[in-house]
């Protein structure tokens, strides 16, 4: 009997398990449960069947530390991470970090997932990248679309699109300020920095390092991130009509899965070769959603076989590993 054939076989059944644990593995920034709008809670959902499987934070109950992420000294003893809402997050799935922006707040934080204690550890950087003083209360230099992208950056961007930061996810974390975001010519009337069909919502990433918009009244940008230029390739349809498209996450088969910081009506799900949702029956009803998280990458699939089967115009991205 070939033990090395064994060993190897028994390796990646159990690669492929873990590897489908992490495809679902799925944070969402919700209200308390009461159909209320504080966007202060962290929860684990299923991004499969769209149900809630874990309290990660409770406001107010569950025990928490604050440190400066560069003196490891704590901070803001008294305040909670999300204090003041939260609707930006990523989900760094090669650190188990979860990061966010909370609102008014000109602070990058981040939960790390690995951290041992009864008590969860976050940390947090301030920055005049993610906002001086004089924009903190301005909505539209608001953080609130987040997502890690496949060269293991982050990404962040602010409702007007004025502004798009890049940061590092390892030991010493670096904010860049990337300028700008820019319209496509093909645009035409749907600006990405229009207030009416273009602010809020989520970002999402695919396997070739590009970045997508879906603003929160359905609209969806594909964003180059070295030309910083976006354009409009969608608008979501078969949404209820008060559903806001607030957060996005992908799935293990590409599709994307979105949910409402307005509506209670559960999550949707769609694909971007027709961006035609549909319901994600016995999905969650009791949150609604200001951001959603998760390591998926769009195309994921796709890239893996051009990278298996050596594809000719398959460019691969590395991923950055910092410290």
């Amino acid at each position: 009997m070939n033990i090395k054939l064994l060993l190897s076989t028994a390796f990646i059944a159990t690669s492929l398990s873990v590897s489908a644990q992490d495809a679902n593995k799925t944070f969402a920034i919700t209200g308390d449960g009461n159909h209320d709008f504080m966007w202060m809670n962290i929860r684990q959902v299923d991004v499969t069947t769209g149900k809630i499987i874990q309290d990660v934070y409770q406001r107010d109950k569950t025990a928490f530390v604050m440190l400066d992420a560069d003196s490891k000294k704590q901070t803001l003893a008294n305040s909670r991470p999300t204090e003041t809402m939260v609707a930006a997050a990523a989900y760094d799935k090669n650190q188990n970090k979860l990061f966010f922006t909370p609102m008014r707040v000109g602070e990058l934080r981040w939960l790390d997932l690995n951290a041992k204690g009864d008590a969860q550890k976050y940390y947090t950087v301030t920055s005049t990248l993610l906002n001086t003083n004089a924009e903190l209360n301005d909505e539209a230099k608001n953080f609130t679309r987040m997502v890690i992208a496949a060269d293991g950056n982050g990404y962040a961007l602010t409702n007007d699109a004025s502004r798009l930061i890049k940061f590092t996810t390892g030991k010493k974390v670096t904010i860049t300020d990337l300028g700008a975001v820019l319209d496509d010519e093909s645009n035409k009337s749907v600006s990405v920095k229009n207030k009416c069909t273009s602010w809020g919502g989520d970002m999402i990433a695919d396997a070739y390092n590009k970045l997508y918009i879906i603003s929160a009244n359905h609209y969806v940008f594909s964003l180059d991130v070295d030309s910083r230029v976006a354009k409009q390739i969608g608008y979501i349809t078969g949404l209820p009509a008060n559903f806001s498209t607030n957060g996005a996450a992908v799935d293990k088969d590409g599709n994307v899965l979105v949910g409402s910081a307005t509506s209670f009506s559960g999550y949707y799900k769609f694909s971007l070769k027709d961006f035609v949702a549909t319901l994600v029956e016995g999905s969650d009803m009791l949150y609604n959603v200001s951001d959603l998280a998760n390591g998926n990458l769009l195309y994921q699939k796709e890239a893996d076989a051009a990278k298996t089967f050596a594809v000719a115009d398959f460019k691969p991205v590395v991923p950055v590993l910092t410290n």
